[in-house]
């Protein structure tokens, strides 16, 4: 009995390592096969001025809900804006912190910007949707694009230019930006670029093209699109219910045959979206499952993929070094182990390829970025959790017991 045992652990051990490998290996395939696409990508959009035939070209919409404590570098941004910009909605939902007063005073030195409060939520509606939608229908006939831009954003001079020149010259219809990340605390700087990695994993590198409709990426903070394509999509409306509006109207565009980009902004556009680790955890982590956006069969196939190519390796490499120490050396756990660490150095080697979309002048303790990868099974763990619950509550609003 004691002379077997070591032979049927190492069996298991074997037999273990074969089947991670058969589902790894295509897994990793797939991972490779997008991030090669990345040095034939479209470089970071850079600040343009405005031509005069842009002039009044693009109405702004800014949904608000008790943003008071973070919208005045996004007011300060806008205003900088050149004559491409016709006006600046800020769509306010009855904020109680001061937020209107804030717009108001901007308002009162740049006519540019008018203030709107939207409607009650209807039924059926979200928040961020509902008041884009306001926006839209609220935007000057004259105006050829409708610009969404999120009040956390900090928008540079020559954003707006660089974004239609680049739209109109490339025929784009729906164009948005990634943004530079402003991290500051520890917490944030070592989960932050994990979560950001799920999408990277999914969807490739920002400014690659897209192998279809279904596997569109977008971003709400910077968010540009014709005016005829709003108006054909019915506004905003197919997205309503949507908690990734964004993604999911931009699928729906690609779907009816709108050329769509998703290109990286982060020399246009800075953003500072959620204070510390817990908040990064439980706001933005529940919005990057993508669900909405998403057939059941793609939520599913991309949850079972990060857990191969991003959630495992780190723990595989750490059991399989076990087992070598252990004396356990054979083909498979070698071949099991070396895979994996591969995975490991593919993702050590992204972190230097991501550095550009962060911005660490108020870091503290930066250092803890090149220690995210110890993140990734917590950053798996997320999107997973947030693939099975629908939000009860969402930037100060509550949808009910979904």
């Amino acid at each position: 009995m004691s002379l077997l045992t070591p032979q049927i652990e190492s069996i298991g051990q074997s037999a273990f390592c074969l089947g991670l490998l058969l589902l790894q290996i295509p897994a990793g395939a797939v991972l490779l096969a997008r991030l090669l696409r990345g040095p034939g990508r479209r470089p970071p959009l850079m600040p343009q001025p405005a031509r005069p035939e842009l002039i009044g070209a693009v109405s702004v919409v800014v949904p608000t809900l008790n943003e008071a404590q973070r919208i005045k570098p996004c007011l300060t941004g806008l205003s900088r804006q050149s004559y491409e910009v016709r006006e600046i909605l800020v769509v306010d939902s009855r904020s109680q912190d001061g937020t209107p007063d804030l717009v108001k005073a901007v308002a009162a030195i740049d006519p540019r910007f008018r203030l709107l409060t939207d409607d009650p939520l209807p039924e059926g509606w979200v928040g961020r949707p509902w008041a884009l939608h306001t926006g839209f229908l609220a935007s000057a006939s004259g105006s050829e694009w409708i610009l969404g831009v999120d009040a956390d954003t900090q928008p540079h001079p020559g954003l707006v230019a660089s974004l239609v020149n680049t739209a109109e010259a490339e025929g784009y219809d729906l164009v948005s930006l990634s943004p530079q990340f402003i991290l500051k605390s520890p917490g944030e700087l070592w989960l932050q670029p994990a979560l950001l990695m799920t999408l990277v994993y999914r969807f490739g590198p920002t400014g690659a093209e897209t192998e279809s409709a279904e596997r569109v990426m977008a971003n709400g903070q910077c968010f540009l699109c014709r005016r005829s394509l709003l108006t054909r999509l019915a506004g905003y409306t197919y997205a309503r219910s949507s908690f990734c509006d964004d993604v999911t109207l931009a699928r729906y565009a690609a779907a009816q045959g709108a050329k769509v980009g998703f290109l990286d902004g982060a020399k246009v556009l800075k953003v500072r979206m959620y204070e510390g680790a817990i908040e990064t955890w439980r706001e933005w982590g529940r919005s990057l499952d993508l669900k909405d956006a998403s057939s059941r069969a793609q939520i599913w196939g991309d949850l079972w993929f990060l857990a191969f190519v991003q959630g495992m390796p780190l723990l595989v490499v750490m059991l399989l070094a076990f087992w070598l120490n252990s004396g356990s050396t054979t083909l498979p756990v070698l071949a099991a182990f070396g895979w994996n660490l591969l995975l490991l150095l593919i993702r050590v080697a992204l972190l230097g390829a991501i550095v550009p979309s962060y911005d660490f002048t108020q870091a503290r303790a930066g250092w803890l970025f090149w220690f995210s990868p110890l993140a990734d099974p917590l950053a798996v763990i997320r999107i997973w959790l947030s693939s099975t619950r629908t939000p009860k509550h969402w930037r100060g609003r509550s949808y009910g017991q979904g």
